[in-house]
This record gives structure tokens, C-alpha cells and sequence, in this order.
């Protein structure tokens, strides 16, 4: 499901709501903010970490005026020491690019390597995530979004981030 059009798919054909959101091009949270865009107080931003062996893969979502203390995040989920992945590793796992980040991606994770981390901010709202590509956004129920990437395999976790 590396196509946009696979994903509005897919939520089509689950009977999932959306709204969808077209835009220029944006590559991280910066970008976006120049953007007048609906919704902007739950737009993601999608962190894709890797640990020193390159044999954990993690998705950390978390809301975009938000920030993540890797050291912390390894301490409280006992992991190795943690990276970015590089672009290489982010199309071989979930056929993304940089700037496409997005937890759709995991729905081309066919060897489940990923765990996916979302901000317990979130909590019973919407959230604002990209439909593998970074020219739009869909706005959808957070409930949706966890069920769609267990019902795939992907490990989900709901992670307090202050």
C-alpha cells in the first residue's frame, strides 16, 4: 500500500471516515506550519528510530508541537541505543520516503518489524497523518488508526510523551 490511492482504498472499502486534506509538499513540521491548514492542533509527526543493531524498527507518533527525548524513550522501553533509520531502511521496510513518514507505511511492513508508538495525547480524538505521500493529509478517528495497524500485525503501544 505504498500508493495514496490504496489507502483511500482501503478506508473506503472499511466504511472508515476521513477528511482529506491536499497541500503542497511539506517535509517536516516547519514547513507545515507556513501552510493555512485545517485541523493543525492534531497534524502528526512521525518519527521512524531504529536501535544500534538495526534489529528493532520503531514509529513513534506523536502530536507535531511535541518532542521526544530519544534517551528517555530508550530507558523507559528498554531498548539499545537508538537512531534514525536511514532513507534506505524506510523504503525497504514500509516503501516511504523521507517526508512521507506516516503510520500507514507499517501497512507495507510485510515482516512486522516495526513497533509503533502513539502519543497518549491523542487519546480518543482525531489525528492528522499523511496518506504516504507528504502533497496530503487525512484526517481520521485515532480508534480507526489503531485498529487498522493491529489488525495488520504491527505492535501498537500508547506512550505518555511530556
Amino acid at each position: 500500500m505504498n500508493k495514496k490511492v490504496d489507502i483511500y482504498e482501503y478506508l473506503n472499502a472499511n466504511n472508515i471516515w476521513y477528511e482529506k486534506i491536499n497541500h503542497e509538499a511539506v517535509y517536516n513540521m516547519d514547513e507545515l506550519s507556513k501552510i493555512d491548514i485545517p485541523y493543525f492542533d492534531v497534524i502528526a509527526k512521525n518519527l521512524f528510530i531504529r536501535d544500534d543493531k538495526k534489529r528493532n524498527y520503531y514509529l513513534i507518533t506523536l502530536k507535531g508541537n511535541k518532542k521526544i527525548n530519544l534517551k528517555e524513550f530508550r530507558k523507559s522501553q528498554n531498548t539499545r541505543a537508538l537512531s534514525f533509520a536511514s532513507e534506505e531502511e524506510l523504503q525497504e521496510i514500509m516503501s516511504l520516503t523521507a517526508g512521507s513518514v506516516s503510520p500507514f507505511g507499517l501497512l507495507n511492513d510485510e515482516n512486522l518489524l516495526v513497533h509503533f508508538y502513539i502519543d497518549k495525547d491523542y487519546d480518543d480524538s482525531v489525528i492528522g497523518i499523511h496518506p504516504n505521500d507528504n502533497t496530503e493529509t487525512i484526517i481520521l478517528k485515532v480508534k480507526d488508526l489503531i485498529e487498522i495497524i493491529a489488525t495488520h500485525g504491527n505492535e501498537v503501544k500508547i506512550l505518555e510523551i511530556n
